[in-house]
């Protein structure tokens, strides 16, 4: 085999300090990501010829397959990963391998692989694995006519394969909950009304498999039953079983993704009001995972909202910048950009007022007071939006602004807010339609909106089907209000 090695190995070494320009292209793009074709054919080759333009093409592809190599070798030993993964992978590099071996007729070396990646499947509950590495085993008895291991192995595999399809089942059922869940209101709503159904269907196939794969199917299931519902303190009591079976070793070290349940256990914290404990705990849980993962940025997220809730907001302040420095929120989707655009806009409205703001932070302010009162791309941050507006303008003095936000609120509350699970958000943009009605008198609105402040005070948060964001609490906002009408009213612009 080594007489049959490429002439040039097909790998990009990184650590290099030899000018090429391949590692001339992957420097230009490592420290300018967003550069035009253009630039980076002047940056390799001088200059932006025709010629030049093609020869980038040429490497650009070269350079694509040589890092696609690349990952063979990555380092998946890092904890704040995901914990499966270089156990998964242990799996696929050896069934790989045999491929290879068995197709250049090496059965003696063949079989010890594969008798490897059986047992590291086992152990990882990989079962996937398990019945490809057993159906070569059972291919490679039966070309070397070897009857017993054969009758033994083909037992086997049948017993793997029903597992497998109980599990494929279990993981189906999952996966459609997970995108009903995510998708709009209608459907969740739909979701929740035949959560029993599946969740039946689900431990029936956890009975039958009793293997991690269809026991992490119900568990997830579970939580998204009960965060629909709005029963955030029963999903920490869920989460905590969960860790309890782990740390009991009653639950797969190798397959039990500890972050997941970490994030579950904080936004429940964050749902169920008490942001206080929450943030005890995700200052804790942040070490485990990594800065390059979406996870962490979504970890980051609602450990923001954890703070603005305890009105935390200088910590809310620090967790913005320890975001923006991370070099990989350029690979953000557009809508997470523009969440954290909305959430860095409140917490420099809520910060004291002698606090400077940058170019950047000025221009941010002023896309929030162009954004329309309704848009489908930002459901669940429409209300949120549209009391900052009202928020700047009534900091502003301005009255007809004001007077403007007013009534988008009142429209989109009988538009949008009909439904009895968004009693917490009507009941606050009422609150806010007192301040005109007492001529914006912060004694007087106080007073009269008293009982409507212990309505909302009184109501719980509703499911994850049915809820308009709070960035800050709606009782904390309505405190902001009636200071900013206590610094005076809003009046006609001269």
């Amino acid at each position: 085999m080594t007489s049959r090695t490429t002439a040039a190995l097909p790998m990009l070494d990184l650590r290099s300090k030899q000018a090429s320009k391949e590692r001339s292209f992957v420097e230009i793009l490592r420290n300018a990501p967003e550069a035009t074709q253009l630039q980076v054919a002047k940056g390799v080759y001088g200059k932006a010829t025709p010629a030049n333009l093609q020869a980038l093409q040429k490497l650009q592809s070269r350079v694509q397959t040589k890092l696609l190599n690349q990952l063979y070798f990555l380092d998946h030993s890092d904890p704040r990963h995901l914990v499966s993964r270089r156990y998964e992978l242990e799996c696929l590099d050896l069934l790989h391998k045999v491929s290879i071996l068995y197709a250049e007729r090496d059965f003696k070396l063949s079989e010890r692989l594969l008798l490897r990646c059986v047992r590291l499947a086992e152990t990882g509950e990989f079962t996937q694995y398990l019945v490809q590495a057993t159906r070569m085993l059972r291919n490679l008895y039966g070309e070397q006519r070897k009857p017993t291991p054969y009758k033994k192995v083909t037992k086997s595999l049948l017993r793997v394969q029903q597992q497998l399809a109980w599990e494929d089942e279990a993981e189906q059922l999952q996966t459609d909950i997970q995108l009903a869940a995510s998708s709009t209101v209608a459907a969740r709503r739909n979701l929740l009304a035949t959560m029993p159904v599946r969740l039946a269907q689900l431990e029936a196939l956890y009975r039958r498999g009793r293997s991690f794969s269809t026991y992490n199917a119900l568990y997830r299931a579970r939580l998204t039953h009960e965060e629909l519902q709005g029963h955030f303190k029963e999903m920490i009591r869920v989460a905590a079983a969960a860790e309890r079976h782990l740390q009991d070793g009653k639950l797969n070290a190798r397959r039990f993704d500890l972050r997941f349940n970490h994030f579950v256990t904080i936004y429940a914290y964050l749902r169920s009001r008490q942001p206080v404990r929450g943030l005890l705990l995700a200052e804790r849980y942040i070490r485990d995972f990594h800065p390059s993962s979406n996870n962490w940025f979504y970890f980051q997220e609602h450990y923001l909202l954890l703070a603005l809730h305890a009105g935390r907001y200088e910590l809310a302040q620090q967790l913005l910048d320890t975001v923006a420095k991370n070099p990989a929120i350029l690979g953000q989707r557009e809508a997470a950009m523009q969440r954290w655009d909305l959430y860095r806009s409140y917490v420099n409205f809520v910060l004291p007022a002698a606090r400077a703001l940058s170019a950047r932070q000025r221009q941010l302010a002023q896309q929030m007071l162009l954004l329309p009162e309704y848009s489908r791309d930002k459901r669940g941050h429409n209300v949120a939006i549209m009391v900052l507006q009202l928020l700047h303008f009534l900091r502003e003095r301005n009255l007809e602004p004001v007077l403007l936000r007013l009534e988008r609120l009142r429209k989109y509350q009988q538009r949008h807010l009909t439904e009895p699970s968004t009693l917490r958000s009507r009941l606050f943009l009422r609150l806010l339609q007192v301040i005109m009605e007492k001529n914006f008198d912060p004694l007087k609105a106080a007073e009269r909106g008293q009982s409507l402040l212990q309505q909302l005070r009184d109501t719980p948060p509703p499911g994850e089907a049915f809820a308009e964001v709070e960035i800050i609490p709606y009782e904390n906002l309505w405190g902001i209000v009636l200071d900013l009408l206590r610094e005076g009213p809003p009046v006609t612009a001269a």
